[in-house]
C-alpha cells in the first residue's frame, strides 16, 4: 500500500489519503470501522474530514502509510481527475468500442473494483459536463447507469482490497495524459444501453 500511495502522489501527482483497513477476527474478514455489515470493508475513508488529509507529498504519504501499512489507498476526485463509473460489463463493451474506433488518447486509466464497477479517470470538470453530453446523444442521464464523480468524491485505488472480495485492479494502468470525458461518453452511454 505504501509504495502505491507514494507512486500516485509523486509520479502521477494525484492526491492520496489513507482509509480504513481490514482485520481478520476468528477467520472472518471485517472492516476496521467496526460496522459488521460495512458495504465497503477496508475500502472507504476512516473519518469525515478525509478531505483535509489528502496530500500530494510522497514524504507525507510515506509517513501516513508507515504508521498504518494496511490502510486503503484512496484518491479524491475532482482534483487531479474526475471519474466516469459504469457497470463492469458496460465498461468492457465501451473499451472494445473505443479500441475499434482508435480513440485518442485512448480510454486513459481504467480500474475495476470488486463491486463490479468500472471507473474511467478523465480530466477534471466532467461532473458538470457529462449530463449535457449524454442528453446531446439523445439519452436521458437518469436512464443510464453512468455515474460521474467529481469534487467531494473519492475512489479506492489499486491495490486496495474490498475485504474478502478482492483487490481493486487496473484494467488500463495510468500512462500518458488523461482523456476528456467527451471522448468517452458516447461509447460509455451506448454500452450502458446495451448492458441492460
Amino acid at each position: 500500500m505504501l509504495e502505491a500511495a507514494v507512486e500516485y502522489a509523486e509520479e502521477r501527482q494525484w492526491q492520496v489519503f489513507p482509509g480504513v483497513s481490514t482485520e481478520t477476527v476468528e477467520g472472518v474478514v471485517r472492516c476496521s470501522c467496526g460496522d459488521p455489515s460495512c458495504p465497503l470493508p477496508g475500502a472507504h475513508p476512516e473519518s469525515p474530514d478525509w478531505t483535509n488529509q489528502a496530500t500530494l507529498s510522497g514524504a507525507v504519504a510515506r509517513r501516513l502509510w508507515s504508521r498504518r501499512p494496511e490502510a486503503a489507498v484512496l484518491l479524491p476526485t475532482g482534483r487531479g481527475f474526475d471519474v466516469l463509473e459504469v457497470p463492469e460489463t458496460a465498461g468492457y463493451l465501451a473499451l472494445a468500442r473505443l479500441d475499434r474506433l482508435g480513440a485518442e488518447p485512448g480510454a486513459g486509466p481504467v480500474l475495476v473494483a470488486p463491486d463490479r464497477r468500472m471507473r474511467f479517470l478523465v480530466l477534471p470538470g466532467a461532473q458538470a459536463r457529462v449530463p449535457r453530453l449524454v442528453r446531446g446523444l439523445g439519452w436521458a442521464p437518469e436512464g443510464l447507469d453512468l455515474a460521474v464523480m467529481g469534487t467531494g468524491g473519492w475512489i479506492a485505488a489499486p491495490p486496495t482490497r474490498y475485504g474478502a472480495r478482492g483487490p481493486v485492479q487496473w484494467v488500463r494502468p495510468p500512462a500518458g495524459r488523461l482523456p476528456d470525458a467527451a471522448a468517452l461518453v458516447p461509447a460509455l452511454a451506448y454500452a450502458c444501453t446495451r448492458d441492460r
